[in-house]
């Protein structure tokens, strides 16, 4: 059993200390996931929050023996929809074409970051991110699954609510629409 699965099951349990020690565990790999999706860390930090308390209201739901992860993923991509569909509703857009990408919070293994001397060419970095933010939303989810969190297609479905086969399509066409985007940039001439 890993340390997220017995965790779990401590909090489960009623152990006020397990549940400090899952979010500490959790929470960078979460944090990371909501502001490569919104691209604002602010509302980030709000939608991480708000997942811990769904997380604790249906901790009651957790099927105990099994990997924490993927469940605690669903409930932070719902919570993401759920926030989408409402600023959508009220016709508010999360990010501009001039924004920047905010200061990720975690290393994209979870752990915690530290500013890297050897680290991605920074255009090269701006040149990705401002192509990812050109996909439509599906396929952006999928690339910042597979790619950025280096979730397996059937975990990344899972997540999302999808079929395996659904997922792996907006993966490669999300793929293919930004090799285009980043062609088009000159960045690969």
């Amino acid at each position: 059993m890993d340390e997220a699965t017995e965790l779990m099951a401590q909090y489960c349990d009623g152990k006020a200390d397990a549940f400090r020690q899952l979010y500490g565990l959790i929470a960078p790999r979460l944090m990371g996931y909501m502001i490569r999706m919104c691209k604002d860390r602010a509302l980030a930090d709000d939608m991480l929050q708000l997942t811990f308390l769904k997380i604790h209201r249906a901790r009651g739901a957790y099927v105990r023996g099994a990997d924490p992860l993927p469940w605690m993923y669903a409930i932070a991509h719902r919570t993401f929809l759920d926030e989408m569909r409402k600023r959508k509703r009220a016709k508010v857009r999360l990010a501009s074409d001039g924004d920047h990408m905010p200061e990720q919070s975690a290393h994209i293994s979870g752990k915690s970051s530290e500013v890297d001397d050897d680290g991605p060419d920074p255009e090269l970095a701006k040149a990705a991110l401002a192509a990812l933010d050109q996909l439509p939303i599906k396929q952006r989810e999928a690339v910042v699954l597979t790619k950025l969190n280096g979730k397996s297609i059937a975990e990344a479905a899972e997540i999302a609510g999808a079929t395996p086969g659904a997922m792996k399509v907006r993966a490669h066409r999300g793929y293919a629409a930004l090799r285009k985007a980043l062609n088009a940039m000159g960045v690969f001439r």
